[in-house]
């Protein structure tokens, strides 16, 4: 990918979190980047919304037994970076997740960010897919690792 290509993504993630890219903009080497750091609130609303009430992510007492030695986030809670990432930049709105792999690399705590990158690694355009990498990192380290492959809009 040209670092001008590069620079047009910058610019049009810069310019509007929900614009996205038709299957026919989207380019090999292309890359959108999610960053959040994760709170109390992060994990409390994500154990509500999914039942996964794991003490380890909720009981600091339980998860000082365990081999983290205090509360982890969900690993879905740092998946679904992943999913904003797809969702509002690359390709952006109107995509459809079709499948994902992951391998957790590494525990992700409150207070760490988590940025979720994707890149662009296959294109069939003709029918409308679109293969990427997918990596969670907090600092220098990834959390996660994958790749997910979605329907791109026409």
């Amino acid at each position: 990918m040209s670092d001008q290509s590069k620079d047009a993504i910058s610019a049009k993630n810069a310019a509007s979190e929900l614009s996205g890219y038709s299957i026919e903009e989207i380019e090999p080497g292309m890359t959108a980047i999610y960053a959040r750091t994760v709170t109390e609130a992060d994990i409390v609303a994500f154990a509500g919304v999914s039942g996964d009430d794991n003490p380890v992510h909720l009981n600091q007492d339980y998860a000082a037994t365990t081999m983290f030695k205090g509360r982890v986030a969900h690993g879905m809670l740092s998946v679904g970076y992943i999913s904003a990432a797809i969702g509002t930049r690359l390709p952006g709105p109107g995509c459809v997740y079709l499948s994902q792999s992951l391998r957790f690399k590494a525990p992700v705590c409150i207070g760490d960010t988590v940025t979720a990158r994707v890149t662009v690694t296959e294109i069939d355009r003709a029918r409308n897919r679109v293969k990427l990498s997918t990596v969670c990192t907090v600092g220098a380290k990834v959390v996660i690792d994958g790749e997910a492959e979605v329907m791109a809009p026409a």
